[in-house]
């Protein structure tokens, strides 16, 4: 956001707010700028789509520094989502999938995306199905935590499904 500020600003009236946020009126801009800088502080243009446009007397650095720490604030509390990825083959073993399913359970509860891939090596890709059944599996034993955002799909030796959190709980 770019404000105009001192000289900056050239419409000829202002309202204008005072530094301890009282109405100071309509006034001509030299005047308002006038009576910023006998008070040693900025006259910030705060609302240039009002008539006329709002100033306010104020220490412009401050006022910036004040501005970054709130938007800095504000990003800290927004939460990432990150896609993790769990990669299981096609003859995987049922506690090696048990264990999958748990770090792919974790992942969702923390807001995370999960992707599923089941990876096929020579002779499997003769038979796809069987990944298809490992996956499908997985999905079904994390329905209560997820939704399928992605169908699994095969792409070239690999099958793919991404899950994201939410779900029926």
């Amino acid at each position: 956001m770019n404000l105009r500020v001192n000289r900056q600003i050239r419409v000829p009236k202002v309202r204008v707010v005072g530094a301890d946020g009282s109405q100071l009126g309509v006034m001509q801009t030299r005047d308002a700028q006038q009576a910023a800088q006998e008070q040693g502080l900025d006259l910030v243009e705060v609302a240039p789509n009002a008539v006329p446009p709002v100033c306010k007397i104020i220490d412009y650095g401050k006022f910036r520094y004040e501005q970054t720490k709130r938007e800095k604030e504000s990003k800290k509390a927004q939460h990432q989502v990150k896609v993790k990825e769990i990669k299981v083959k096609p003859n995987i073993d049922d506690h090696d999938l048990q264990t999958k399913t748990r770090h792919a359970r974790e992942f969702l509860e923390k807001g995370n995306k999960v992707k599923v891939t089941c990876m096929f090596r020579g002779r499997e890709m003769a038979y796809p199905e069987n990944g298809r059944k490992v996956v499908d599996r997985l999905v079904e034993d994390l329905s209560d935590v997820s939704v399928v955002e992605a169908p699994a799909k095969m792409m070239g030796r690999n099958l793919f499904c991404v899950l994201a959190p939410g779900g029926k709980k």
